[in-house]
């Protein structure tokens, strides 16, 4: 009796000593908030000074660094500095699109055709193939744009000798190196769609040919939209490689021509109105690639895009 009066008498709480640090730092697996104020100063550091530039686009005065109030003076306001009325700025803006079109129009279609084609390779130097894809994304774009002046400069091999500096060696040297973003965008497309879309369009009659325009390229077309803008926003905001290719003023692009002029002392607000376009237009282009990826990409993903295009090849009605 007296054993069990012993055991269900109650135990007193252990005392536990104070500690200094606060709770929120003795738990690992808490809140990160330092982390998240680490985040927010980034950015606050990265975005900040382009606010700024941005800002002072619109200032009243010559000063890049003093606000003398708003206009829109150096945008298409005054009658000959401003950039759309400037003809420097203007054949550097005109120039800058000209070399994205034509990347966006030379870059898609070789890069969807490459990562189709590596995508099937089996067999010796495929895997190869497949790792030298990836070295213009590795390679130094300063040992890239070297590597083309030399080539197109001092080695007189066709068809290298063709290529003169200018326009045409400005869109191959930017083909060269985003080519292989096209190919891993759209080769990340592949692997989730996977082959079975393809052989049931041959199973049902369809020639190779058919079964690629008619099921895969629908399937395809979110990677190959947001290809052709990671190609656009890629081409507009190259320096390194579109300066060495470069041959006269005519050829001037706006991050040769923003280099060129940023620390000049008579450089007025029109030159961050141009800064502003080329972030703005990149950002536009980087934002609907990614909403054309994912949002495009959900709906004619899974069972609807591909079953509507085998209907259409086997001539029933999708349920």
């Amino acid at each position: 009796m007296t054993v069990v009066q012993d055991v269900a008498r109650p135990v007193a709480p252990l005392r536990r000593r104070r500690s200094l640090v606060p709770a929120r730092l003795r738990n690992p697996w808490g809140e990160p908030r330092f982390l998240v104020g680490v985040t927010w100063l980034y950015l606050a550091w990265a975005l900040v000074p382009v606010a700024i530039a941005i800002l002072f686009s619109f200032n009243a005065g010559r000063s890049r660094s003093v606000w003398q109030g708003f206009s829109i003076r150096w945008w298409w306001g005054d009658p000959s500095q401003s950039i759309f009325h400037d003809p420097a700025y203007t054949q550097a803006l005109v120039h800058s699109l000209l070399l994205a079109g034509l990347d966006m129009a030379v870059a898609t279609p070789l890069g969807v055709m490459l990562a189709l084609g590596l995508a099937r390779w089996r067999g010796r130097g495929s895997g190869t193939a497949n790792g030298l894809m990836l070295i213009p994304l590795v390679t130094p774009e300063i040992v890239m744009a070297v590597s083309l002046f030399v080539v197109f400069t001092q080695l007189p091999i066709p068809p290298f000798d063709f290529i003169s500096l200018g326009t045409t060696a400005q869109v191959v040297g930017q083909v060269t190196f985003s080519l292989s973003y096209v190919v891993v965008i759209v080769r990340s497309r592949l692997a989730s769609i996977g082959t079975h879309y393809e052989e049931a369009a041959r199973d049902l009659g369809a020639s190779p040919l058919q079964a690629v325009r008619l099921v895969l390229i629908p399937l395809l077309m979110p990677a190959i939209l947001s290809s052709t803008l990671i190609v656009f926003a890629l081409s507009i905001d190259d320096f390194v490689v579109t300066q060495y290719m470069s041959s006269d003023s005519g050829t001037t692009t706006i991050p040769m021509y923003l280099y060129s002029n940023a620390r000049g002392g008579t450089s007025t607000p029109a030159l961050n109105a141009l800064a502003t376009i080329l972030v703005v237009v990149t950002l536009v282009g980087i934002t609907l690639a990614y909403f054309l990826y994912t949002i495009l990409g959900r709906r004619v993903s899974g069972t609807a895009g591909g079953v509507g295009a085998l209907a259409e090849l086997s001539g029933l009605e999708a349920s």
